[in-house]
């Protein structure tokens, strides 16, 4: 019996011992992965013992790009500017009333007054009876123009010289004109030139010793004229602006007495039209031939009904602290 047990016993402790020995061996593979990923981490756990495991790697899942969804785009609405009608109102939305009562009073609380150009002319004379300015002040136009085009595009910004029906200025412009035919050169003299010459003319005008209110030129000279571009800018002769043509005494007699305007500010015309003591007729020539020669422009007024979205008068009285502005 006793044989028998003791048997049993040894037997039991020899099959127990190698199940010892496989569970420790992977109790320790599994610590020391652990330690390595540990040790990959930082160096916070520099102290534990390096040991050589074979650690299996796994690329890295790919990001998937999100594509556009189309049912998403057409449920999309853009929301439209609500329009109000102030026909049947008492008063205009958001406005006290639609026009004050007394003549003093706050203007954001009131539509704006909308004046024909007849209207305003009389006004700005009224005014300037009544805060004593000079009769001979200068009467200017702001005009803002639609410049869009389709697809995000504008119109490029311009430069133009008109006839104005009644000139305001007492003295001609300066023209300088470019050619190197002596013929051309005589006839720009006897229709009154400022000067008139070939290349001899660049280096005196860079040293700043001639200035002019405009240039022209023949075609013919154009490519000797390149150093005079970043001198000259916008006064540079272009065939857009009708600086550059054969025909030298019809240039000379539209820059000698011509008006200059120019598109600022992507959208915006200031200039001068006229002074006040002029007549209300001349001053609304002029400012109509002003806008005609604007609403002219072709990519302006392409696909349009109007190309002027809004034009205000102003005086400008100059002083010799600097320059007062009347609306």
């Amino acid at each position: 019996m006793w044989n028998l047990c003791v048997v049993d016993v040894v037997s039991t402790r020899r099959s127990t011992v190698p199940d010892m020995a496989t569970c420790t061996r992977t109790v320790w593979k599994v610590f020391t992965g652990c330690q390595r990923q540990l040790r990959a981490r930082g160096p916070a756990h520099t102290g534990v013992s390096q040991m050589s495991v074979p650690v299996r790697t796994f690329a890295a899942v790919r990001a998937m790009k999100k594509e556009k969804k189309k049912e998403e785009a057409e449920k999309e609405v853009k929301k439209e500017k609500r329009v109000i009608d102030d026909k049947d109102r008492h008063k205009p939305y958001g406005k006290t009333a639609w026009a004050p009562v007394d003549d003093v009073y706050v203007m954001r609380f009131y539509p704006r007054t909308i004046h024909g150009a007849a209207d305003a002319i009389d006004l700005l004379k009224n005014f300037q009876v009544l805060d004593f300015t000079p009769k001979n002040q200068a009467v200017f136009i702001d005009l803002k123009l639609d410049m869009k085009l389709e697809k995000k595009k504008r119109v490029d910004q311009f430069v133009s010289v008109v006839h104005l029906p009644h000139p305001f200025r007492t003295t001609e412009n300066k023209v300088l004109v470019f050619t190197e035919d002596e013929d051309q050169v005589r006839e720009a003299q006897l229709h009154g030139a400022m000067l008139a010459g070939g290349a001899e003319l660049i280096q005196p005008i860079l040293d700043d010793e001639i200035s002019a209110d405009f240039y022209v030129a023949v075609p013919e000279i154009l490519q000797k004229l390149v150093a005079l571009k970043s001198k000259l800018r916008k006064k540079f002769p272009k065939s857009k602006r009708g600086s550059v043509g054969v025909d030298v005494p019809k240039m000379l007699d539209l820059f000698k007495t011509g008006h200059e305007y120019l598109v600022e500010d992507e959208c915006y015309i200031r200039t001068q039209i006229a002074t006040l003591d002029m007549n209300k007729h001349q001053i609304y020539e002029n400012l109509k031939n002003i806008v005609s020669d604007v609403c002219s422009h072709d990519r302006l007024t392409r696909d349009r009904s109007s190309s002027v979205r809004s034009c205000r008068l102003r005086r400008v009285k100059r002083c010799g602290s600097g320059v007062k502005t009347f609306y």
